[in-house]
């Protein structure tokens, strides 16, 4: 059975703001934070042009500011004037004799200015003007918090029991495709959830921010506004309190938003002070695309935990681990036979890798979480996982990929080989056979054409 597969692709933050119009991007250079944040993740070489425009009033010749590169390096001037014209950071503008020219945007020139240099309103009210805080956390609680709330939505996609998250967040979780919901059922991980799982910590965050981004207007929120905050929580200080006086309801609902994320702790949803964690403020700092791929073997993506998986060639899995989420996931896949304080023993069988594959993971991505998690004894082998495992949990997927279904209604008990020529050829010319046995006279239509067949037969009985 031939089945989509779904490729989890995560952007970076210039890519995520190119995709924006440039009047949504002007209104977004309107403040220092998100200005600063902007210029920080520049190439090398772009920042280098903007601050040699950065005090500058007049265009400057394109020509003149090719020569600011060696020839060999041209292909890189390029790269970064196609990166500063689709952040809509130069503007193109004419210059007297009929010669282009680039110019800074005067709105990010403006802000960036501020950024650097100081002035202008602050980015954000801190909880001074609120007074000592009797529930103030410190660094290491922030941290715990920030974590705890992360896990239990990654449990929640792999189906822990004790795990609950909001409406609000289970749907955006179907929206973004890590998660599908059949009629009067509980939602179940796909394909391309899985993949979000075997990513770090820092790009799963990211990946979830640009779902929740892309469905703010749809909320009836203020794209610039939230985003304009995220910025702001970038270069928010941690460990210190900020208080929410001023903020609109839009952007209060956001904060409940984050809150579940694990990017703010508030006590209460109607305290008046709250608390940026380490996922906040690193959040758009530095973020770039992240796979696994690129994490080492020995580490599993985001935790830092060392590899606790061990594969055995007689289908026996050990996980020494005590994490349910890591638990969770290889239940996804296999069988569980015991457990233990320290180590979980399971079972990879054709039944459930075949589970899995009917939920959307892969037979690869299967492999690949095995490897990548594999504990460091396996590492000291030739091949990390042994082949006779690797090339069944292909089979089984080629297995259950020879078969197509299809919906159809039967048709049969002819009384005449004529009777059912005549039929079949009328389904064929409407292009909804979907299935004949000439002998037996049976054929099967599909259910969009059975309505003009069923027609085409009483016409045909009643004038044969």
């Amino acid at each position: 059975m031939m089945k989509l597969r779904v490729q989890l692709q995560c952007q970076n933050l210039h890519k995520y703001l190119k995709e924006l119009s440039p009047d949504i991007l002007d209104r977004l250079y309107n403040h220092p934070a998100t200005c600063l944040a902007v210029y920080r993740e520049l190439p090398c070489l772009a920042k280098n042009y903007v601050m040699r425009m950065l005090f500058l009033d007049q265009p400057l010749p394109q020509a003149a500011v090719a020569l600011w590169v060696k020839k060999d390096s041209q292909k890189n001037h390029d790269e970064c004037v196609l990166v500063l014209t689709g952040l809509s950071l130069w503007h193109s503008q004419q210059l007297q004799g009929g010669l282009q020219g680039y110019i800074l945007n005067p709105v990010f020139k403006a802000n960036l200015r501020i950024a650097l240099l100081g002035g202008g309103k602050a980015w954000a009210d801190e909880g001074s003007s609120l007074g000592p805080d009797r529930h103030a956390r410190d660094i290491d609680s922030l941290d715990r918090y920030a974590m705890e709330r992360w896990e239990v939505i990654l449990h929640f996609m792999v189906g822990s029991p004790n795990a609950a998250v909001s409406q609000d967040l289970s749907q955006l979780l179907v929206q973004a495709g890590l998660m599908k919901r059949e009629a009067g059922e509980a939602p179940y991980i796909t394909s391309a959830g899985f993949q979000f799982l075997l990513l770090d910590t820092a790009s799963q965050l990211w990946y979830i921010t640009l779902q929740y981004l892309k469905t703010a207007q749809t909320r009836g929120m203020d794209l610039v506004e939230i985003l304009s905050f995220l910025f702001q929580l970038s270069f928010s200080t941690l460990g210190r309190d900020y208080s929410v006086e001023g903020m609109s309801e839009s952007l209060l609902t956001f904060l409940q938003h984050l809150r579940e994320f694990g990017l703010v702790f508030q006590r209460k949803r109607k305290s008046r002070r709250y608390y940026p964690t380490r996922l906040a403020i690193s959040l758009a700092a530095g973020v770039t695309t992240t796979s696994s791929s690129s994490s080492s073997l020995s580490t599993t993506p985001g935790t830092g935990e060392m590899g606790y998986i061990v594969v055995e060639t007689n289908y026996r899995v050990y996980a020494y681990t005590t994490s349910e989420l890591q638990i969770a996931l290889v239940a996804l896949f296999s069988e569980m036979l015991y457990r233990f304080s320290n180590v979980v023993v399971a079972q990879v069988t054709r039944e459930s890798v075949q589970q899995a594959i009917a939920n959307g993971i892969t037979a690869q991505q299967i492999i690949h979480f095995l490897r990548t998690r594999a504990h460091p004894v396996m590492l000291k082998q030739t091949q990390v996982l042994p082949p006779t495992i690797t090339d069944q949990i292909r089979l089984w997927e080629l297995e259950r990929d020879r078969l197509q279904f299809s919906e159809g209604v039967l048709y049969n008990q002819f009384l005449s080989q004529a009777d059912f020529e005549v039929l079949r050829d009328r389904a064929q010319g409407l292009g909804c056979l979907v299935w004949q046995d000439v002998a037996q006279r049976v054929l099967v239509v599909s259910p969009q054409g059975h309505s003009e067949v069923k027609r085409f037969w009483k016409r045909q009985k009643t004038h044969p």
